[in-house]
């Protein structure tokens, strides 16, 4: 008897590889550093049961269109916003995803990037490569505190309650901003709540941790960014899609704020013409945020576990429409 077949887009470690080769037949895009070909992802899901995915691929209805077969897309990630979810459950299609595992390891690197794009960090190391270094000034290479100065975070989900713990570990005043009131964030960890508008002009860091949704597409866009201090500094390790990146580039090449660190972009990879990269004052990562060997071995285990599980038929470990399973 045949096995079913796998599409997953990117090699995976070898723990989730060897899950998944024992019970399916696998085509697997190789490449590390480039995306799977639109053309061979839509020729090689057309007799798949299922496939194993991450943020870099988009799984819409063209893809689920050329899948008749399908069964489960998991994707290698909590977020699912490239994924057509609501063709997929309409065709009784499930979606996995691996909440909770990048918790720790994303909130490590948000804090990483404000303090790198705070004191300057990526400048330094360039400032000594660059041989720039000839002696010691008074100013040279300022940046901004980070012990005792305000945090306001954007989104206070899993990741944006421990980026909050990190904060107050430098005695930082929390302000959050969130769909719905978090009393026991705000017994726990002294967090104030404050509309969008009072927390983008009262904070020094802002920090957004927004899903990505049609409800959140360029929610920090001019107008938000205009109620922010001249000395804020912005902190985007959500989604591309929640940032109007031209008004943020006029905002810093203004100077009407101080600076930005970007862990995400509107479309990935950026563009190395991108008018963002022509900025001192602004530190840029490749979307690395869960990016731990640890953590992003459980996240290729788990999204493994989930496809193996819709290819089976059982219940997914992490399902995002659970509504399947009603129908």
């Amino acid at each position: 008897m045949s096995k079913p077949k796998l599409v997953v887009t990117r090699e995976l470690p070898e723990e989730a590889m060897h899950l998944l080769k024992e019970e399916a037949d696998l085509y697997v895009w190789e490449s590390e550093s480039e995306s799977i070909p639109r053309s061979v992802l839509l020729q090689e899901v057309q007799q798949a049961t299922g496939i194993v995915t991450n943020v870099a691929d988009s799984i819409d209805r063209e893809v689920l269109d050329a899948a008749p077969h399908l069964r489960v897309v998991s994707t290698m990630a909590v977020g699912f916003d490239n994924i057509d979810v609501n063709t997929a459950t309409q065709r009784g299609i499930a979606i996995g995803h691996t909440p909770g595992i990048l918790t720790e390891t994303t909130a490590d690197l948000t804090f990483a990037l404000l303090m790198a794009t705070a004191r300057r960090v990526v400048d330094g190391d360039r400032f000594v490569r660059n041989g720039e270094w000839k002696s010691w000034g008074p100013m040279l290479l300022t940046g901004q505190d980070i012990y005792g100065a305000t945090i306001g975070i954007i989104g206070m989900g899993r990741i944006g309650e421990a980026v909050a713990r990190r904060a107050a570990g430098f005695a930082m005043k929390l302000l959050y901003h969130n769909r719905s009131r978090r009393p026991e964030v705000e017994q726990k960890l002294g967090a104030e709540y404050r509309s969008l508008d009072e927390l983008l002009a009262e904070s020094d860091y802002v920090v957004l941790m927004a899903p990505g949704s049609p409800d959140t597409y360029r929610m920090i866009g001019a107008r938000e960014i205009s109620l922010m201090k001249r000395s804020a500094v912005f902190i985007n390790t959500s989604r591309g899609t929640n940032v109007d990146e031209q008004a943020l580039y006029q905002a810093l090449k203004e100077k009407r704020i101080w600076a930005a660190g970007l862990d995400v972009f509107e479309q990935e990879p950026i563009r190395t013409d991108h008018p963002l990269l022509s900025l001192d004052n602004v530190v840029v990562l490749p979307h690395i945020g869960s990016a731990s060997i640890a953590t992003r071995t459980r996240m290729a285990v788990i999204a493994a576990k989930n496809a193996l599980a819709g290819i089976r038929g059982e219940r997914l470990l992490h399902t995002v429409n659970p509504e399947v399973y009603e129908a």
